[in-house]
């Protein structure tokens, strides 16, 4: 017996649905084209002229202030090298008007006096007693002692120094006194025309300087003492000198205490041993 197909099965002989078309496929849109490089104007071109213009001024600037700072930096590191300072005997500190410069001794404010003494043994070779010897040399030109105060030994020093008595009379009663007729009496040696003379030097023979300790000669502190130093001149073509009778030292410096004798004879100003030529200093064991 013949079996009907099936329910819900699909014949054979039943035609199949249409098939249903696919629609069409669109084609991308094809890439625009880059446009062309804008070509440069005129106010372009301009602009970047000046720019470069510009540009090359600054560095222009910056190499000349490179090269000026590198020019006075080289300058300012250059030093002059004084030379050495001779060592200890005989030495002639000398200051030629014409063709040399005194180095001025360094300002300070500080009294040196008020300061405590020590033991340092003084240099002529030091700019400060070249210094120091110019201005007892200017006060000898001038037969003053203001020009040459700086040349003689310090009051507040002074008064430290004594053990005795009234050290500040006796430094402006008799010493400065003393002093004051000494350079006198040294500026006559001078002739006519004292500016005309001029200082060669300063003869000191180190080996005579010694120490005078505490306790001696009625001081309360110690101190080097130098005698019959030279100052050495010239005058009328002619060379002539006298001496100092006694330096003392004052924390490593050379002062001036006795211009023409240690020990006077009488009144009035006194010159040390004047002499035709340089002479030479001689020892001797003052205090």
């Amino acid at each position: 017996m013949a079996r009907g197909p099936r329910a819900g099965s699909t014949s054979a002989h039943c035609p199949a649905p249409p098939a249903v078309p696919s629609p069409p496929t669109m084609d991308p849109a094809p890439p625009r084209p880059a446009p062309p490089p804008r070509r440069a104007t005129a106010r372009h071109r301009r602009t970047a002229r000046r720019r470069t213009v510009a540009l090359l001024v600054v560095a222009v600037v910056a190499v000349v202030v490179a090269v000026t700072v590198v020019s006075l930096t080289r300058t300012s590191a250059r030093s002059t090298v004084a030379p050495p300072g001779a060592g200890a005997g005989s030495i002639t500190t000398t200051t030629a008007a014409t063709t040399t410069t005194t180095v001025p001794p360094t300002t300070t404010t500080v009294d040196p006096g008020s300061l405590p003494q020590t033991d340092a043994f003084p240099s002529t070779a030091d700019p400060t007693f070249t210094a120091r010897m110019d201005d007892l040399w200017a006060g000898v030109q001038a037969g003053a002692t203001a020009p040459a105060l700086p040349a003689f030994f310090p009051e507040s020093a002074y008064v430290s120094l004594k053990a005795e008595g009234d050290p500040s009379a006796d430094y402006t009663e008799r010493l400065l006194g003393e002093y004051d007729e000494d350079l006198l009496a040294a500026h006559a040696l001078l002739g006519a025309d004292p500016a005309a003379a001029t200082l060669v030097g300063v003869d000191v023979d180190q080996a005579y300087g010694h120490w005078i300790p505490p306790d001696t000669c009625a001081n309360d502190v110690g101190y080097f003492e130098v005698p019959n130093a030279r100052v050495v001149y010239s005058v009328g073509g002619q060379t002539r000198s006298f001496g100092i009778a006694s330096m003392i030292s004052w924390r490593g410096q050379w002062y001036v205490v006795h211009l023409g004798s240690v020990l006077r004879a009488g009144s009035g100003g006194e010159v040390d041993d004047p002499q035709a030529g340089p002479g030479a200093p001689t020892p001797s064991s003052t205090c």
